[in-house]
């Protein structure tokens, strides 16, 4: 197969680096793949060192009446069977040509913006529900799972150097430091377990926000804000429990990462975690916005460590069937035999 991947979303994300995650995959498989991506030098480093050829746009604003002639370019020069165009920027300037064009969603976007596109392929069955009730065929809407690395055999991150106390029990947060990922919610939770450090490994507009509310709580000496880290594995092997607090989230691939890692989970029943965890069994969920619900939880993992054990081991198993790279793989490139043109 030969198939083009268009990307024009931000330095850093779930979508982005999983996007790099399946282009990569795809080449070792055997397939012809064409990444187009926004400039991004580290990016495109990360592709070429995976054999791949990256063609780097700049994807601005609708002033930018260059990409899209460069991108149609591209394409044309390429010849793919199918180009998969990820999220709104990327589908709004894709265009239709000798190729199935297929729009790849990892949350509620307007459906306005995938208005070229033949097929809809979405990382959730929750999204594929909403996109059908939205008036598009549901033969055209396709459920297409990310998949996350095998993280089961990273060495831990010593805790001298998180800055917590060895023994003491270790909560972790990854991800964009927004408002919709809730660490607000983390940290408030965090005052109510005394005992407990948290380490919340990401970046963004969110930052002195949570700070302040660090130390009016009094646990600023509890809490890390290490910024990105390029060692999430390492952070997860070393933690108690992986918590993902967001209000909104489509997925959570921190869920995914966490299983594949071993660790515990606590997430607030947001849209993806809720569709990924079976309460109880894969993991723990509490109420979106309820620091106290989500405290008791994470209290109970950490005074119970064989229930936590449980809880990591069934979520592996979850993650060995169907998150993996083999078998996510299989239904992608099996998707995309199927839609592509000759």
């Amino acid at each position: 197969m030969r198939v083009a991947q268009v990307m024009a979303g931000a330095p850093a994300g779930g979508a982005e680096l999983f996007f790099e995650r399946l282009c990569a995959a795809l080449a070792r498989a055997g397939d012809g793949v064409l990444p187009v991506i926004r400039r991004n030098q580290e990016r495109a480093a990360r592709l070429r060192a995976a054999g791949l050829a990256p063609v780097q746009l700049a994807f601005g604003s609708g002033l930018d009446l260059i990409s899209p002639r460069r991108l149609a370019a591209s394409l044309q020069r390429f010849a793919p069977g199918s180009v998969v165009a990820w999220m709104s920027r990327a589908a709004r300037i894709a265009p239709k040509g000798r190729w199935a064009l297929i729009g790849r969603l990892g949350g509620y976007y307007d459906l306005r913006n995938f208005g070229n596109c033949e097929h809809l392929a979405a990382n959730t069955h929750g999204l594929v529900d909403w996109i059908v009730r939205q008036g598009w065929p549901a033969a055209r809407v396709h459920y297409l799972p990310n998949f996350v690395p095998d993280l089961a055999s990273a060495e831990p991150v010593g805790r001298v150097e998180l800055g917590v106390p060895e023994g003491a029990p270790l909560l972790l947060g990854l991800g964009r430091l927004h408002r919709n990922k809730a660490f607000d919610i983390l940290i408030r939770a965090l005052a109510l377990l005394p005992e407990a450090f948290a380490v919340i490994a990401g970046e963004g507009p969110e930052r002195p926000a949570l700070e302040a509310l660090a130390r009016e709580l009094g646990v600023s000496a509890r809490l890390r804000l290490p910024g990105w880290r390029q060692d999430g594995a390492a952070l997860l092997a070393g933690c108690d429990v992986l918590v993902c607090p967001s209000r909104q989230e489509p997925l959570g691939n921190v869920v995914l990462e966490a299983w594949s890692a071993r660790r515990p989970v606590v997430a607030a029943a947001a849209e993806g975690p809720a569709e990924l965890i079976r309460p109880g069994e894969t993991g723990l969920l509490a109420p979106v916005e309820d620091a106290a619900a989500l405290a008791r939880a994470v209290a109970s993992l950490l005074a119970d460590r064989r229930a936590s054990a449980r809880l990591a081991e069934a979520g592996r198993a979850a993650y060995e069937r169907d998150f993996a790279e083999a078998p996510v793989l299989a239904q992608w490139r099996g998707f995309l035999a199927s839609v592509e043109r000759r």
